[in-house]
């Protein structure tokens, strides 16, 4: 017989899911047996998605998410929570970043990276706890106790890059938030974790990997190629099942060994 994760039941939140990581986050959640929440700004791009997933036999709802506004945070959560159900698992994948060295960071730049990589995934994080630990308290109905936090952070919070200095810091951030959150929210039987991948051909960067800077970044990788996002997909389902409940506050680089 062969070994399943099965997600069905389970409903899975994840955001800045108009494209990239997220979008295949969704698709695999998805195939997974999850009933997927498409969250971003980008809502035209998620209807396009949802009816991509539908298309495949999937169940997928989309919510308007703007991870800098806590009121915005909150009206997603709610309306997610109302048309779909409790959720179970949260992919707190939102993310942005800049290209300039430190002395050239201006206050708008900082606050940019910040606004989103750390305190919109917190306050995300936030928001979907606060129901998951009521769930577990009696206090909130639901028929599954506890839940699953993945925050995508990078392995630029583990490795400092360069020209990237505040995102490298805004990940490390978003690790030791991981960390916190699993202390306190663990014994809820809420399990908060992290991945942090390493080089990814999206499309937002996929163009970069066939010049000759590109190339030569290849060229410094441990095994000279640049990940596919398929390649996170049995982690992260392994990561939101059931069977991951002994993995909790864990930190896992999914970088084909460039950390190290």
């Amino acid at each position: 017989m062969a070994y399943q994760l099965d997600l069905s039941g389970r409903v899975a939140l994840i955001t800045g899911a108009s494209s990239g990581l997220g979008a295949q986050f969704a698709r695999t959640l998805s195939q997974a047996g999850a009933a997927v929440v498409l969250a971003s700004r980008r809502v035209e791009r998620l209807k396009e998605l949802r009816a991509h997933i539908e298309a495949d036999g999937g169940d997928a709802h989309v919510v308007a998410l703007d991870v800098t506004e806590t009121e915005s945070i909150r009206a997603a959560v709610a309306h997610a929570e109302t048309e779909v159900g409790p959720i179970d698992i949260l992919i707190n994948n939102s993310g942005v970043s800049t290209t300039q060295r430190l002395l050239e960071v201006e206050d708008e730049d900082y606050d940019f990276v910040f606004d989103t990589n750390v305190r919109g995934a917190f306050f995300v994080a936030q928001e979907v706890g606060k129901r998951m630990v009521a769930r577990a308290k009696g206090a909130a109905p639901g028929t599954y106790m506890g839940g699953r936090v993945i925050n995508i952070a990078s392995m630029a919070g583990l490795k400092v890059l360069p020209q990237i200095g505040v995102y490298c810091m805004s990940k490390a951030a978003v690790i030791q938030m991981t960390k916190a959150m699993a202390l306190e929210w663990g014994r809820f039987g809420i399990n908060v974790n992290a991945i942090c991948p390493g080089y990814i051909d999206t499309e937002i960067n996929h163009h970069h990997w066939q010049t000759e800077q590109g190339q030569k970044l290849v060229q410094m990788l441990p095994r000279k190629r640049v990940g596919q996002p398929k390649d996170l997909d049995a982690l992260l389902v392994m990561l939101a099942s059931p069977q991951s409940d002994f993995i909790n506050g864990a930190i896992i680089a999914a970088d084909d060994g460039f950390a190290l």
